[in-house]
C-alpha cells in the first residue's frame, strides 16, 4: 500500500515535470543537434527533482496547510483582532526572511550593485545593502498580509485594493533610481515562492472559513497578490534612501 502511494507521488512529479523535459529534449536534439553534456549526471540529477519535487508536495498537504488553516481557525475563533493581525504580520514576514529565492537575488543583487559602483565592493558594504534589500521586502510582505487580513475581515473589495496598489507602483517607478526598478519589480515574484504561498494561501482560506458572511472562494484568496505588490513599492522605497 505504501509502495503505491510512493509509487503514485512520483509518477505525479514525472507527470509534472514532462512539459519541461520534452522542451529541453526537443531543442538540444532538432535544434542545437547535439547530445546532453554528461548524460548520466543529467538522468541522475532528474531523478532527484522528480523525488524532491514529491517529497515537497507531500510536505505541503501534511504539514504548512493544515497549520495554517487551523491556526486561522483558532486565532479567528479566539475573536482577537489585535493577535490576529499580529500573527498575520508576523507570518509575512518570518516567511519572507526565511525565502531562499528572496536570499539568492538579494546577494546577487548586491553584488552587481558593487561591481557597477554604485555601492561599495567591500563585503561589508555588500552584506549591509543585501540585508537592507532582504528587509525591506520582509516587513513589506508582513504588512500587505497584514492589510489582506484586514480585507477579509471587513468585507473590503479586492480590485479596489489592488488597481490602487499598482496605480501607487506606477507612480514610485517614475520617482524610484533606474538602479533599482528591475529588482524592485522581481522583488515582486520572488516573495511568492516556496515557502511563502503555502502558509499565506492557508492563512486566508482558513480566516473566510471561519468567519460568518465570508467565502472561502471569494475572500479566502488574495492575500499573494498583495504579497507581490508591496514589496516592489518598499524596494523602490529603499533604492530612493540608499542611491540618493
Amino acid at each position: 500500500m505504501i509502495i503505491q502511494i510512493i509509487f503514485k507521488k512520483l509518477k505525479q512529479a514525472f507527470m509534472d515535470l514532462l512539459p519541461i523535459i520534452a522542451v529541453i529534449a526537443f531543442f538540444q536534439i532538432f535544434v542545437l543537434k547535439q547530445p546532453l553534456p554528461q548524460m548520466g549526471e543529467v538522468i541522475f540529477g532528474a531523478l532527484l527533482v522528480v523525488a524532491g519535487l514529491s517529497l515537497f508536495v507531500q510536505g505541503l498537504e501534511m504539514g504548512l496547510f493544515p497549520i495554517g488553516e487551523s491556526m486561522a481557525h483558532a486565532l479567528a475563533q479566539k475573536g482577537s483582532l489585535f493577535w490576529l493581525i499580529c500573527f498575520a504580520f508576523a507570518l509575512g514576514f518570518s516567511t519572507t526572511v526565511a525565502e531562499p529565492a528572496l536570499i539568492a537575488v538579494a546577494w546577487e543583487a548586491a553584488e552587481i550593485a558593487g561591481k557597477g559602483g554604485l555601492i561599495d565592493p567591500g563585503q561589508d558594504s555588500l552584506e549591509k545593502y543585501a540585508f537592507g534589500l532582504r528587509m525591506s521586502v520582509a516587513v513589506s510582505v508582513g504588512l500587505a498580509i497584514l492589510i489582506g487580513v484586514i480585507r477579509i475581515i471587513r468585507g473590503w473589495p479586492i480590485h479596489y485594493l489592488i488597481i490602487g496598489g499598482y496605480v501607487f507602483v506606477m507612480l514610485m517607478t517614475f520617482i524610484a533610481p533606474k538602479e533599482i526598478v528591475g529588482i524592485a519589480y522581481d522583488a515582486g515574484g520572488v516573495t511568492t515562492s516556496t515557502i511563502t504561498v503555502p502558509l499565506v494561501a492557508a492563512l486566508g482560506v482558513g480566516l473566510a472559513s471561519s468567519i460568518k458572511g465570508r467565502s472561502p472562494l471569494v475572500d479566502g484568496f488574495g492575500l499573494i497578490a498583495f504579497a507581490s505588490l508591496l514589496p516592489m513599492i518598499f524596494v523602490m522605497g529603499y533604492g530612493l534612501i540608499i542611491f540618493r
